[in-house]
């Protein structure tokens, strides 16, 4: 397993990092931690998919990205000068992670000072793609943030080219995801079975032509 935060880091010194870890197995739908939670770890994702959650002002919940293998979540808690968690995290299915503690975080980053310039770039790409999403709730009309947000799980759930990419998320999720309601995705979900973009089953949807999605939402 590779993760994008340790690339560049000697085999070795992952596997000592990875010694000192807890390994951690969630269920479905399992919280891992709250937003304001103590947070003290970082964790690296083995197996199975997060959902990230923050609840808005009006005090409804929205999903803001999900994270699959070879990805990361928490880290602002070994980054930042507060002690909670800045969102929600929870397993969409069965997981596992790595939890790496701040001790052994900052043990490793004194040996690699790479990791903390590396750690800044995922950072500010990070952020890079949260002022686009501002933009495109601004601008954008709901059919088309759908449909890049459907591309961005396709990374998540599977690689372009080679096959079919399913992805087990209800209607209410992609809604979260795209900032809009069931019935708009709904709307846009079957404009594109017809057009033979993906297909619709119970509780997820098949991409088969991932390319022609794509093109619509550029």
């Amino acid at each position: 397993m590779e993760w994008r935060l340790l690339a560049g880091v000697p085999e070795e010194e992952i596997r000592t990092l990875l010694s000192v870890a807890r390994r951690r197995h969630f269920s479905r739908d399992e919280v891992v931690f709250h937003r304001d939670d103590p947070g003290d770890s970082l964790h690296l994702i083995v197996k199975g998919r997060f959902a990230i959650r923050i609840t808005t002002p009006l005090g409804d919940t929205a999903m803001i990205g999900v994270r699959g293998p070879g990805d990361f979540f928490g880290e602002l808690a070994l980054l930042a000068d507060t002690h909670g968690r800045a969102a929600t995290v929870s397993a969409l299915e069965e997981a596992e992670t790595f939890a790496v503690t701040h001790s052994a975080f900052e043990a490793l980053r004194s040996r690699h000072h790479g990791i903390t310039d590396l750690v800044l770039r995922l950072l500010a790409g990070e952020i890079r793609r949260l002022d686009e999403r501002l933009l495109e709730a601004l601008y954008l009309p709901a059919e088309k943030r759908l449909r890049r947000r459907l591309c961005e799980l396709a990374d998540v759930y599977g690689a372009a080219g080679k096959g079919p990419i399913e992805l087990p998320l209800t209607q209410e999720s992609l809604a979260e995801l795209a900032g809009t309601s069931r019935a708009t995705v709904n709307r846009v979900l079957r404009d594109e079975e017809q057009r033979g973009t993906l297909e619709l089953h119970r509780r997820r949807t098949v991409i088969g032509d991932l390319d022609a999605l794509a093109r619509r939402a550029r």
